[in-house]
Formats: structure tokens, C-alpha cells, sequence
């Protein structure tokens, strides 16, 4: 149950697809004075070191975060993710990689709210541990939160049932990130019973789902599924560096499916999916794939390769 660890895989290019994407969405969110939730059903440890023992024996930052780090010719909001990494690294060497709770605690404002959950429970200390440092670090610095209220809730618990508490937030406004690792295939049906009961609850708000695209026939048919969830609107964004492996082994393909999605997403994705196809693209298989639609009747479908 307590197997996956992400510090093995931080940085690569699944990471890169699903932290560029969640930063798009907040910073869209960030455009009006309300404020919002953030809510994070599978938060991990927070904060990953490149140069661990996990992180090295794998490497798989090279997939992803590390092919960007030195290039000048980032599309714009490629580069203001880019320089959100660089910041974590103000020593120039790439050391630290953030992962989605630290992501959205950089792009938040003071006024809006994160929570949360992982179960793992050494990540669960690390993450907790992480945001206390982080909160001290800014108190020495003068930076106290000027909002009542805790602005980060950590919670040691399972986020597929958590979410259910905190829907719909006090503002009306929020984003719910769902990136379980899916070792357990019931993850794929846990996503689609939460996001059903979610958007009962909240109907207008943002989910994102992480998955990987593997042989397995619930990863094969998971996007097709989520597609008729009672959404407004989804899109469907997907990023293959390399052409599968024979043992179907190797994760060489991950999406990002969002429901009530920002319009302004599709069309920064349609900009920026060929750059990274370009750059971190392994062999003649690397290619993206990008989709919209209205509830479960799609509005459009438009495969792109490179």
C-alpha cells in the first residue's frame, strides 16, 4: 500500500507536463481578486533533492526537468515555470525540484488556501515538516500571513475521501489536483467515484487528473471514461517522449485531463506542447496528443505529433 515513493521519478517528464499545466491554471485563477482553494488529493513529500539516493539511481530528471534547465529559448509560459524551479535553486545548479504542493504554494497568493492530503506516512511527516520549515523561514524574513486563517492544512489522510469535506470551499472558487500513483488499479475507478461526487458537490470548480498511459486496459480506457463525467467542459492533454518499450514497462507516456478546464489553456497548449515534443522527445515516436470537448459529446478532437 505504502510502496511508491516520487522522489524516485521527481523532475521527469511526467512532472513536467503536470506541474507546467497545474501553474497555467492557477495563474489564471490568480487573474481575479477572489480568492480560492487549492486542494491536493496526493501531495507527496513537497520538495524532492536531485541529488538523493533515490533521485540519482534513477535519474529520471533527465527526462524532463533537466533537458530545460539551460535553454534560452523557452516559450514564455514554459520559461515562467522554468524560472519557478530556478528560484528553488538560487545557487545556479539544479538540486531541488518542487512538487505540486510547493508548485501551488509559490503561485498562490497570501489570500488563498492550500489543503493537503497524503497517506504515505513519511511523506506525509516530510510534507508537513517541509511547510513548517517554509513558514518559519518566512517569519524571520518578516512575512506573515496577513489573511485569517491557516493558509496550508497538512493532512495525514486518504485525499479520494478527504476531498469530500472541503467541496464546495467557502469562496465558490477552487482547483482540486488528483495524481495518485496508481500502483493499484483501483486508483482508476477511485478517481472517477471521487470526481462524480466532487462535482455534485462543486460543479463549477477545476479538477485536474495526472495519469500515466500504460498497456493495462484501466489506463487504456481511463480518459475515454472521464470524458462523459458531468463537466461543463474537459480537456485532454497528452506527452509521449519515446516509442513504447516491447515489455510495456517504462513510462514513456503521461496526460493531463482537466474538467471546467481555463479557456485560455488549449490554445497556450497548442503553442508550447510541439516545443516540448521537440526537446525532450527521445526518438521518432515522441509526440503529443490534445483534445477538448463539452460534457460528454466532444466538441473537438485534434491530434498533434511532432
Amino acid at each position: 500500500m505504502f510502496s511508491y515513493r516520487h522522489a524516485f521519478h521527481a523532475g521527469n517528464h511526467a512532472d513536467v507536463l503536470k506541474h507546467f499545466v497545474l501553474v497555467q491554471v492557477l495563474e489564471y485563477l490568480n487573474q481575479k481578486d477572489v480568492p480560492y482553494t487549492y486542494i491536493d488529493t496526493h501531495a507527496g513529500a513537497g520538495v524532492y533533492s536531485l541529488d538523493s539516493a533515490q533521485a540519482t539511481k534513477t535519474a529520471e530528471f533527465e527526462t524532463g526537468i533537466g533537458p530545460l534547465w539551460d535553454r534560452d529559448d523557452l516559450p514564455e509560459p514554459l520559461a515562467d515555470y522554468v524560472q519557478l524551479i530556478k528560484d528553488l535553486n538560487p545557487s545556479g545548479k539544479l538540486r531541488f525540484y518542487p512538487g505540486s504542493p510547493y508548485c501551488a504554494e509559490i503561485v498562490a497568493r497570501e489570500e488563498d488556501r492550500l489543503r493537503l492530503f497524503e497517506l504515505h506516512p513519511s511523506d506525509a511527516k516530510i510534507l508537513a515538516d517541509n511547510f513548517h520549515k517554509l513558514e518559519q523561514h518566512q517569519a524571520a524574513n518578516g512575512r506573515r500571513p496577513a489573511a485569517r486563517g491557516k493558509r496550508v492544512i497538512v493532512n495525514k489522510a486518504d485525499g479520494f475521501f478527504g476531498v469530500k469535506a472541503l467541496l464546495p470551499p467557502p469562496s465558490r472558487r477552487g482547483v482540486v489536483l488528483c495524481d495518485p500513483p496508481y500502483e493499484d488499479k483501483q486508483d482508476y475507478k477511485k478517481v472517477t467515484d471521487m470526481l462524480n461526487d466532487a462535482l455534485k458537490r462543486f460543479p463549477t470548480g477545476t479538477y485536474a487528473v495526472w495519469y500515466p498511459v500504460l498497456q493495462r486496459i484501466e489506463a487504456r480506457n481511463f480518459a475515454e471514461r472521464l470524458k462523459h463525467l458531468p463537466a461543463k467542459s474537459w480537456l485532454n492533454v497528452t506527452l509521449c517522449i519515446s516509442t513504447p518499450t516491447p515489455d510495456g514497462i517504462a513510462l514513456h507516456t503521461s496526460g493531463m485531463f482537466l474538467l471546467n478546464p481555463p479557456y485560455t489553456l488549449e490554445p497556450m497548449l497548442r503553442q508550447v506542447m510541439p516545443y516540448l515534443v521537440q526537446v525532450l522527445g527521445r526518438d521518432a515516436g515522441a509526440q503529443f496528443t490534445l483534445e477538448s470537448g463539452e460534457a460528454a459529446t466532444a466538441k473537438k478532437a485534434a491530434p498533434r505529433t511532432a
